[in-house]
This record gives C-alpha cells, structure tokens and sequence, in this order.
C-alpha cells in the first residue's frame, strides 16, 4: 500500500462483540444510577457525563473551497458555511467544583447539513461532533468503560471535599510524569488533569468515524492569537468553585475565538485500529488536514439564566448526524444507546423538551 493512502470504509472494519446488547444495558444501569444521584441532589435531571458547563457559544463552521476528493466527503462535499453551536464541558456526571481536575469537553453542533441520516435522528438536520482534550480513550472497548462507570457510579455525590484533596495528591503525581514526557490519561480521568483553560485546549473525537469513503478522526484546533496564548496556561480554581465558567465568559467576550476543524484519515488498521480508541493515529504517517473553519465572534458565553435554558434544551450525541459520517468501534456503537438513554431521562424528568435545532435563532 502507498504511503498516506486512505482506506476505504467497508462495514467489515468493526468487528461486532456477541455481547454488546449486555454491556450496553448494565452500562445504561450505572448511568442510571448516576442519574438518579444527581438529580435526586439537584431537583433536576443533568447529563450523566459532562454535566457540568462552562460556556456555550454561537457560531459559523466555514468549509473550505478546493478540498482534495478524499477530504472533500460528507458534510464537507460541497463548500459552504453552517451555523453551529458550542459547548465547553468537564467530564464528570456531578457538577463538581473546578478545583477537582478533570479532562475537558468540547461538543460541536453543526446546522443545516443534509443527507442521509443515521439510525435515530430522522428528520434533523444537524451533525454533532464530540470531543475530548486528549487524543486517545482510557478504555479499550465498553466493557472496559462499565467497570471504570460503575466505580463512578459508586463516587458520585460523596466526600466532595475528599475529592478536593485527592485530585490534588493525583495532580501533583500526573505533574511528574507529564514532565518526563509520559502522562496518564486514568490519572486524568480520577481527578488528576491539569486546570489548563478550555479555550487553549485541541479537542480529539479519540474514536474513528466514517469520513464518507473512508475513516477518519477528527480534531478542534484553536488558531486565533488569544486562543493560542491560552494553550497550555491554567486557572486558578481555589477560591471559586465555578473559576473555569468565568474565566470562558471573560475571554468570549474580549476576542470570540477562531478554530480549525481538521480530519485525520486512517491508512493503515493494523496500526489505526478502528475498534481500540487508546491506540493513537500516527500523525507522521496521516497529519489532521484542516477541512473546515470555525468562527464564534465575540459573545457572552454564559449568562446563568439564558445560558441554563439553552443548556437544558439541548442534547449532543455523536448519532446525531449523517450516515456519511457513521461512528465506528465498540464504544461508539455503545454510545448510540447510552446517550439516547440520558437524554430520555432528562427529558423526562424535567419535563423540558429537547429538539435538534434548524437555526440559531431556534435557540433560547
């Protein structure tokens, strides 16, 4: 095979487990559990991962003129600009204060795309991409996932004070091996990440997707100056449990934010394996390639009340898009489920619809 040569999707690169139907119904059991936690403490329904946010912004996806035949699939066939909304997160599924450190989240909505749809989101005319500040999942497959789940399940809405100090102790552990070039994405995950500022952070699909013919990562790069100077800084989060939401709020306002959408093709799935989302892409044998712009010009990113409602009426889930850009692997098929499930049970217990919207203007 010639180098950077992408391969062509074909339904045979997943391989299906006998016991997937299983592990998606005890994972949506600890999600439950969560669930019921959390919304039992708050008197309503939050998601059951990411819970907590820290800004949403409006915006415009621009995709580029002129892209190559292998880049140029899915939404991304045909230049153009979208509107598309923005939702910066950390992973728990308890809304913890910033202090505890935890990977971040970047959710983006895309509107007005069409084409075939995925199984579940008939009808809709959006394409949600899902992203992590790390390149790679902790887990190999969902059955994985369910044990690290169910510890969480156990943890939630205990000793938040304990999980203070232990994220500290896990910080100051992940530092020393983050200086000798070897950082822990379980440690991260437990409580040990860097309070590094969303805005600065490139966000990772971590799982592979259909990219049209082919297969593909995907990747959020932050490119404008302010956004840039952010990357790798951190915030003060001791004196205010909600340090992060401020400090999204100050920096949307001054400069808005500018980033590139970029695809990483797989070449090879020997080394690319498409059901093992730790292994990470080789970027010297596949570089991401920039698709796609986006643009959020300057805005208030959170407003307590405004910003809530929006909140509560939206839902992400990486099946919320186009067959042209399936998700691939164990735990993405898992995800279809469980993300369906959490959505249904905030839906229900708020008694707040949610609706996939045609335009911004849709929004509250």
């Amino acid at each position: 095979m010639r180098a950077h040569t992408p391969i062509r999707y074909s339904p045979d690169v997943e391989r299906i487990e006998p016991d997937e139907a299983e592990t998606i119904a005890a994972l949506n059991e600890a999600f439950r559990e969560i669930l019921d936690t959390t919304s039992r403490d708050y008197g309503r329904a939050v998601r059951s991962v990411h819970a907590k946010a820290h800004g949403i912004a409006r915006g415009k996806l621009t995709i580029h003129e002129g892209l190559p035949t292998e880049l140029a699939q899915g939404i991304f066939a045909s230049p153009g600009t979208h509107e598309a909304v923005l939702r910066l997160s950390t992973n728990a599924g308890d809304i913890l204060p910033d202090a505890i450190g935890l990977p971040r989240g970047l959710a983006l909505k895309v509107l007005g795309v069409t084409g075939e749809r995925l199984p579940g989101s008939d009808g809709d005319s959006t394409q949600d991409f899902i992203m992590v500040n790390g390149p790679v999942f902790t887990a190999p497959d969902a059955k994985a996932f369910l044990k690290n789940l169910k510890l969480l399940a156990k943890t939630t809405d205990r000793l938040e004070g304990g999980k203070v100090v232990l994220s500290k102790v896990l910080r100051g552990i992940e530092a020393g091996l983050e200086a000798v070039g070897h950082p822990s994405p379980t440690l991260q995950q437990l409580g040990g990440a860097p309070h590094v500022h969303p805005l600065g952070e490139t966000y990772y699909s971590q799982t592979p997707y259909r990219y049209g013919d082919h297969i593909a990562k995907v990747g959020l790069f932050p490119v404008s100056p302010a956004l840039v100077a952010l990357a790798g800084t951190t915030i003060d989060t001791s004196d205010d449990r909600d340090a992060i939401r401020a400090a999204v709020r100050k920096e949307l306002i001054a400069h808005g934010g500018h980033w590139e959408l970029r695809v990483q093709l797989n070449t090879d799935l020997e080394t690319m394996p498409v059901e093992d989302p730790r292994v990470e892409w080789d970027q010297a044998a596949s570089p991401f390639v920039t698709v796609a712009t986006l643009d959020v010009p300057p805005q208030i990113g959170w407003d307590d009340d405004a910003s809530e409602a929006t909140d509560e009426a939206l839902s992400y889930s990486i099946w919320h898009g186009i067959a042209a850009h399936r998700p691939l692997g164990n735990v993405n098929r898992a995800r279809r489920d469980t993300y369906r499930f959490s959505a249904d049970y905030r839906r229900s217990f708020n008694g707040c619809p949610m609706h996939e919207p045609a335009r911004l203007a849709d929004l509250a």
